[in-house]
């Protein structure tokens, strides 16, 4: 409240909305939902199974709909919001989102089920490039954009773990149909407020959109996460998953030969070409590489290996939560104002690696309290560091025709790394846990106490890997982001038009 009143009494006179910050919570509870929805089924998934009598191999498409649809469609939609305007797209995403959960929570198949998360997906790529961009054109001003980014940048690190609680806490208590529901109130919230508080440039006039650069990119980022996800359930060298990273490549490698040629591109390369920009992006990818192999493997450790709940699995990722919370917005934003990005992102990486090194000790009978705690804390304070000035420095600077285009390709690495993270690193704990059991299980008798061990020994080899991409995206910081801090008492520069030239 007084944050808003104190931005009220500047408004007027710099420019600036004086009611910004009621605007930031409405685009941070459409960013919530949105990221929270890609983990909040994860638990429900169980009781839809069960409900919808769908086999152990169609049961991954409830997931793999959502991330096929959200992570191939992103600079597309990216590249409507800029066209069409933000607060357009913002709130044809919200009603789109809504309606598809509205549909899925309704489902009387599995048919259903899959085509309203492909079509939740699909809105999601066009409502989190417009949030995002809202954000970036609303706050200017280098203390405003820090705090604004810290709550964003929180937001994003927490919302999956986020929804492991809600969706713990809806199961357990009322139906696995309101994972899906839930969003439906959230989102007329959001809509109202939109309409209230949000202010925006209209789109281009008489511009036009990048038909084959929509085919191609688009076309090569679904090939890509489709491929992941089909290399979990039928292996690396399986011929549809070798033949669909093939196809991605040639699709992105044609897609990045037609954007230097067409008139109105789908992504600028400018926007790509800047080196804090591009090693924010790759940072962005690496980090949730290893952050979403740890959900993967914490959840079905929690539950099948300790015995945990649903809800005291969702309740024992809190902490992890709150450190990111805390790690963005009480450390990261502030130290923003001082220090250069790569100064926070490094450490965060370092701090969340330390966490994944603690996790390697895990065993079947370890204790949350003592042992697996102190890595999630670890692990959020690292994320939080992280994730806040990745997002401030990918959105920096960006001409006002390009802040859509670039926002998708933030959310795209995070979608597409959350991809990646999932399939390499499951695989390599299936892998490892199967070579344990082998060499291990030399009778039946064994059997009680050996495959348990196997499973876990496959966790702690892919939380190894896990802990090395979260170095390798810190070196990745270290050595392409040098943006330098900003400096005291002078005002954050206006996007300069170099990129429309």
């Amino acid at each position: 409240m007084s944050i808003a009143r104190n931005g009220d009494s500047s408004g007027g006179a710099d420019g600036t909305d004086p009611r910004r910050w009621w605007a930031l919570v409405i685009i941070a509870l459409a960013q919530l939902m949105v990221v929270l929805d890609a983990t909040i089924v994860n638990i429900a998934l169980p009781s839809a199974q069960h409900d919808l009598h769908m086999s152990d191999g169609n049961r991954q498409w409830v997931i793999t709909a959502y991330t096929l649809a959200f992570g191939g469609l992103l600079l597309l939609g990216g590249r409507i919001a800029d066209l069409a305007g933000r607060k357009r797209t913002f709130v044809v995403g919200l009603i789109g989102f809504a309606a598809a959960s509205a549909l899925g929570g309704a489902a009387t198949g599995p048919g259903m089920l899959f085509g309203a998360r492909a079509l939740q997906g699909a809105f999601a790529a066009v409502l989190a490039p417009s949030a995002l961009s809202l954000l970036t054109t609303t706050f200017t001003d280098p203390r405003e954009r820090g705090k604004a980014f810290g709550i964003y940048g929180a937001l994003a690190g927490s919302g999956s773990a986020i929804g492991f609680i809600v969706g713990g806490l809806l199961t357990q208590y009322l139906n696995w149909r309101w994972c899906l529901y839930v969003n439906v109130p959230i989102a007329v919230v959001a809509v109202v407020g939109a309409f209230a508080l949000l202010r925006d440039r209209p789109g281009t006039p008489g511009a036009r959109l990048d038909v084959p650069g929509v085919v191609l990119g688009c076309g090569g980022l679904v090939a890509i996460v489709y491929g992941f996800s089909e290399a979990e359930p039928r292996g690396w060298t399986d011929p549809l998953v070798l033949a669909l990273f093939v196809g991605g490549v040639v699709l992105l490698a044609a897609f990045v030969w037609w954007q230097n040629r067409a008139s109105v591109p789908l992504l600028p390369l400018r926007v790509v070409r800047d080196r804090n920009r591009a090693g924010s992006f790759l940072t962005m990818a690496l980090a949730v590489i290893g952050m979403f192999g740890l959900f993967l493997f914490m959840t079905y450790y929690l539950q099948v290996v300790l015995g945990y709940s649903p809800l005291k699995t969702g309740l024992a990722f809190l902490p992890l939560t709150a450190a990111i919370v805390v790690g963005s917005t009480q450390i990261s934003a502030r130290l923003l104002q001082r220090a250069a990005p790569r100064m926070l992102m490094v450490p965060g990486m370092v701090l969340a690696a330390c966490g994944m090194l603690l996790l390697t000790r895990m065993t079947v009978d370890s204790s949350y309290t003592s042992e697996i705690l102190p890595a999630l804390i670890l692990m959020g304070l690292g994320m939080g560091l992280t994730f806040m000035p990745v997002f401030a420095t990918a959105t920096a600077g960006v001409a006002p025709q390009d802040s859509g285009v670039t926002s998708a390709t933030v959310n795209t690495a995070q979608q597409v790394g959350g991809s990646i993270g999932t399939a390499l690193l499951n695989t390599i704990a299936t892998t490892s846990s199967t070579a344990y059991i082998t060499a291990h299980l030399h009778n039946p008798a064994q059997k009680a106490t050996v495959v348990p061990a196997g499973v876990v020994h496959g966790y702690t080899v892919a939380i190894w890997w896990a802990a090395g991409v979260m170095l390798l995206a810190g070196l990745v910081a270290g050595l392409m982001v040098t943006q330098k801090a900003p400096r005291q008492g002078v005002p954050e520069q206006a996007p300069v038009p170099e990129s429309v030239a």
